[in-house]
């Protein structure tokens, strides 16, 4: 790797949540190689070196709670990589809500105050997030509810809304980064933006082959890299979304997916080719 200096990474402080695996690990690692001190939240014990690592359940409020304000004592912190995510088929529809998006709203939330002025935050959402424009108005009743336990409450009342989970909190996540931003902004010049991958060789993927179908994955078209993306390659826009490069970029939520979502919208990919009519997702 040559000198990536200029990306202004290099003695900073980053906190990744996910970063024991998959996108999240691979962030966690390259942020490490760029001079970064990285602390890592998650579920598991993280397989690469970092500052610091905190077992953490972001279903569960309390947890998340604590782990923030354990966060925040770190000192100030540059930059937050919400990278941690779940299919629905794993934990159900109701845990893969609060996972992928309350939790990880709350989380950074509470983070906050210890983020620095001018700082930046970049997080993962889905090309599944795809249809968020049209539930927009359901995205936006939820969205303003901000108490973690009352949104949950939300979901549990509301199942038909909620969906399979996943591609709900992939939209809620895309329209929380897009009308968030602007009050971050304003306030406190930290920049929000959020990418939206395709399938990616991940554990996560190798863990929706039964659901999805091998058929799916291997008729989805890459128009880019004619196969499926590494986490590694997933990575890397993020870090690059999050620099102090994009100063003027906020906001912006970044289809990192080989062009399926543009070319679905213009007609230059036709969906009924992809086996099974079944969305795409990463």
């Amino acid at each position: 790797m040559g000198n990536l200096d200029g990306l202004g990474y290099r003695g900073t402080t980053a906190i990744v949540t996910g970063g024991s695996s998959g996108m999240g690990e691979a962030v966690a690692r390259i942020l490490g190689e760029l001079g970064a001190s990285v602390h890592i939240v998650d579920i598991v014990d993280p397989k690469i070196p970092c500052a610091g690592f905190h077992k953490a359940d972001l279903s569960d409020p309390d947890q998340v709670s604590a782990t923030a304000q354990a966060l925040r004592g770190i000192g100030p912190i540059d930059f937050l990589f919400p990278c941690a995510g779940v299919p629905p088929h794993a934990v159900g529809a109701l845990k893969c809500m609060l996972i992928n998006y309350v939790g990880a709203r709350q989380f950074i939330e509470e983070v906050l105050p210890a983020v620095k002025d001018g700082g930046g935050i970049a997080l993962i959402s889905s090309d599944a997030c795809l249809s968020w424009q049209k539930n927009l108005a359901q995205n936006l009743e939820l969205l303003a509810i901000g108490d973690p336990r009352e949104a949950r409450k939300w979901c549990e009342a509301n199942p038909d809304k909620l969906r399979d989970g996943y591609t709900t909190s992939k939209e809620m996540l895309a329209v929380w980064v897009q009308k968030f931003s602007i009050e971050l902004g304003m306030k406190r010049r930290i920049r929000l933006n959020a990418t939206a991958p395709c399938p990616t060789k991940t554990a996560f993927m190798e863990a929706s082959v039964d659901v999805l179908g091998q058929d799916f994955l291997d008729n989805f078209p890459y128009p880019v890299l004619h196969r499926m993306a590494t986490a590694e390659e997933q990575a890397w826009p993020l870090i690059l979304l999050n620099s102090p490069l994009n100063a003027v970029v906020t906001g912006a939520l970044l289809y990192t997916d080989q062009g399926f979502v543009s070319g679905l919208f213009t007609g230059a990919i036709n969906s009924s080719a992809m086996s099974g009519g079944k969305k795409a997702g990463a």
